[in-house]
């Protein structure tokens, strides 16, 4: 029994001296940092000596997939530079240190030290695995802020060795805590800049950013504080009141705005007032007084008026960056020796009104007129063309194709918004884009719909309104645009369009002509019935299809 068990033994002590001494471990690190496997051996004793690194078990000689080799003073050869011996290799240093690894390094490494003699080589195996972690934190910036918008702006980060898929962005009320910001996803790793709409001026927000991949979501971003800027008021001053005092003069009291319709520090008012002429059913020439801002009741007499006359009053609430609208009252008297102020009725309340609206469409005509967008030039640019790119929640992709530059290089254009309902007098928000940008991201936080519509600048001017975009937002799982076109009188703009859907209009008139044609034969069928019966039109028609105006021939079928 003893003696049939020694070969076995002695087998094994050879395997053991063939194999020589092998030592392993397990490391474990993160994609873009940098490992390093360790190697030694003493120089002292066995002198220098080469050594060298391979993907893969020691093999019997040499090492498997050699990626460095060490001569015992200086590294001869390598894979690639990501690899080093960055030890001291002349007293046996022979450490391998892998820069910025990434999944693909995973596996097993061996290092052999070839020591003269049998069997006598020190190798040493590692297991090296690479993990994916979540993106880096962004960086944000502050690229433009409006009265209602913010653009932000941030470049790539690493991405944690898994594509980015998404952002996310929280915005807030600065006094406020995180728990109560909206939140947005925008799934396009391709985005560096966004701009986020519909805030309300002269407030204060802040804003941060996450990076999102398949393992996680990175840390927050710094934190943006912005300010948006001022705007005029959005509401007129409330509870304005009117009190014949004297046969000369006018009490006017009024409260502010309400607060968040303020749009920034109130800084004075505009009170103006002219006198009706009742015999000549006109007004007279508008006065104007301007009246700090400080009290919340505030009040003004108007005096050397005309004793016994209507006055017709407005009341206009002003900020640093322009003036609201105004508030009207009825017609106010002042008082005559025997009697007390009285009211004017009711259809001087509707000229008041009526007056009150006058002004603030001259003034819209003077802020358009000053707005710099109309130019003596005959060759302003084209309007781009937009496409919508993608709705998602209360997120809107476009993009867009410019047109023909004109007499001058294009300088940028800029995008207007609108609820879908309003006018354009009534843009909710002006957006700025530079010359070489042909798409965007806006994030609507208050989800609705919306018309868009966008301009062409050059120096010389500002081009003609392009096609609208109608797109509602906010609503999950639908997505609603409907494409409004409009129609340019420019050659250069239509002649693409033309040229595209010629096939279309053709399919389209054709059948149409048919019809009206086949219209017009059945009304003179008819006329002639008419003829024949010498009876009355209106007799013969029903529910007014046709209309038959006196002497005059049929007006509209």
């Amino acid at each position: 029994m003893t003696f049939q068990g020694r070969p076995h033994l002695c087998f094994k002590l050879l395997f053991g001296l063939l194999v020589g001494c092998v030592s392993a471990e397990h490391i474990i690190a993160t994609v873009g940092e940098d490992v390093t496997l360790i190697c030694n051996y003493d120089a002292k004793k066995h002198g220098k000596l080469s050594a060298c690194w391979g993907r893969g078990a020691v093999p019997n000689s040499g090492c498997a997939n050699e990626v460095i080799r060490s001569d015992g003073t200086a590294v001869i050869s390598r894979l690639s530079e990501r690899y080093n011996l960055r030890g001291d290799v002349g007293v046996g240093e022979v450490s391998l240190t892998i820069r910025q690894v990434e999944e693909a390094d995973s596996g097993m490494y061996g290092c052999r030290v070839e020591i003269p003699g049998w069997f006598n080589d020190h190798k040493h195996q590692l297991t090296l695995t690479v993990v994916a972690v979540r993106p880096n934190a962004l960086k944000v910036e502050t690229r433009e802020v409006k009265e209602k918008t913010v653009t932000v702006c941030w470049t790539a980060v690493f991405d944690g060795g898994k594509p980015i898929t998404a952002y996310r962005i929280d915005l807030k009320n600065k006094q406020a805590s995180w728990d109560t910001a909206v939140s947005t996803t925008v799934s396009n790793p391709q985005l560096t800049q966004l701009t986020l709409a519909d805030l309300r001026p002269a407030k204060h927000y802040n804003l941060r950013m996450f990076a999102i991949n398949i393992v996680g979501m990175s840390e927050a971003s710094n934190v943006l504080t912005v300010t948006t800027k001022e705007a005029a008021p959005e509401s007129p001053p409330l509870d304005m009141q009117l009190k014949g005092l004297t046969a000369r003069s006018i009490q006017v009291t009024w409260k502010p705005p309400r607060l968040d319709h303020r749009n920034g520090v109130l800084r004075s008012y505009s009170v103006s007032y002219r006198e009706y002429d009742a015999t000549g059913r006109h007004f007279k020439r508008w006065q104007h007084l301007s009246v700090p801002a400080t009290r919340e009741l505030e009040s003004v007499v108007l005096t050397n008026l005309r004793p016994s006359a209507a006055y017709g009053v407005i009341v206009q609430a002003k900020t640093n960056a322009g003036v609201g609208p105004a508030s009207t009252a009825p017609l106010c008297s002042t008082l005559d020796e025997s009697s007390i102020f009285k009211s004017s009725s009711s259809a001087a309340t509707i000229g008041m009104q009526e007056t009150s609206g006058h002004i603030t469409s001259t003034t819209e005509t003077v802020t358009a007129a000053t707005g710099g967008r109309e130019s003596t030039s005959s060759e302003l640019p084209d309007p781009p063309v937009i496409h919508l790119t993608e709705v998602k929640d209360n997120t809107i992709s476009i993009s867009w194709i410019p047109g023909f530059e004109g007499d001058s290089a294009i300088t940028g254009y800029y995008l207007e918004c609108k609820a879908v309902n309003a006018s354009w007098d009534n843009t909710k928000m002006v957006i700025d884009f530079s010359p070489n940008q042909t798409e965007a991201t806006i994030i609507e936080i208050y989800p609705s719909t919306y018309s868009l519509r966008m301009f062409t600048k050059n120096s010389l001017g500002t081009s003609k309104g392009s096609n609208i975009l109608t797109i509602t937002t906010g609503e999950a799982g639908h997505q609603r645009v409907d494409l409004v076109t409009t129609v340019s009188t420019d050659t250069h703009a239509a002649a693409s369009v033309k040229e595209s859907k010629s096939g279309h209009l053709a399919a389209i008139v054709v059948p149409l002509v048919l019809v009206v044609t086949a219209v017009a034969i059945v009304a003179m069928w008819q006329l002639q019935r008419i003829k024949l019966k010498k009876g009355t039109v209106s007799m013969w028609l029903t529910n007014e299809a046709l209309r038959h105006r006196g002497a005059e021939s049929l007006q509209e079928l």
